[in-house]
């Protein structure tokens, strides 16, 4: 009994300590961009830095469960005001021009992604909005007006596998032909002897 507590103990020191013991890793994951919505809020501007903050959560337009300790959202491109994602002459990406604060990880193309927070349930529900992350961007080159643009990661929930019904251990319902003829030849036995009326015969065999 004590061992299991010491353990039990230890485990929840270690979730502390991580953060999201139990969230996939990213190659595990499925782009739900499309049926899972980002959807971003600025929250403050600090002109001397140039600093932006920003609330990043979901909302699931699926009509699945989602896991919630399973959602990342990866800061996919910064855009400008014409929509191009890279600089006109020296076409680098307008993404490399930014500083990324309160990352969670880097996607294997160095893409920035964030893991949305565990919210009261273990799933993400349909039509349901989950707790936000938190970003800060900082620009270097002071551009005047850019979009982030995201992409949603995560893993459905699979619906629990039924239950077969197994056939061979399930009494049948209905009477085989064999049984029946067998007890009619025993009421007529039984008719013969007078132990049954004629009445008790016809009742008995009635469907």
């Amino acid at each position: 009994m004590r061992l299991r507590t010491l353990l039990c103990t230890t485990a929840a020191i270690t979730a502390l300590w991580t953060g999201t013991p139990h969230a996939a890793s990213f190659d595990q994951l499925t782009e739900l961009t499309g049926r899972v919505v980002p959807i971003i809020t600025l929250k403050g501007r600090d002109n001397f830095n140039s600093e932006y903050r920003y609330d990043i959560a979901v909302r699931n337009q699926s009509p699945d469960p989602i896991v919630a300790d399973s959602i990342v959202v990866v800061l996919d491109k910064i855009t400008n005001l014409a929509g191009e994602d890279r600089e006109p002459l020296k076409s680098d990406s307008i993404l490399s021009q930014f500083e990324v604060l309160g990352q969670d990880g880097e996607t294997d193309d160095g893409k920035p992604y964030f893991r949305i927070p565990l919210g009261s349930t273990p799933d993400l529900l349909p039509q349901i909005d989950s707790r936000p992350a938190n970003m800060r961007l900082r620009n270097r080159d002071y551009l005047a007006v850019f979009t982030p643009i995201f992409k949603v990661y995560g893993q459905k929930r699979q619906p629990p596998e039924q239950k077969r019904v197994d056939t061979a251990s399930t009494p049948a319902q209905a009477v085989s032909p064999a049984s029946r003829t067998t007890a009619d030849k025993l009421l007529q036995l039984l008719l013969k002897k007078g132990v049954i009326t004629e009445e008790e015969w016809r009742k008995a065999n009635q469907p």
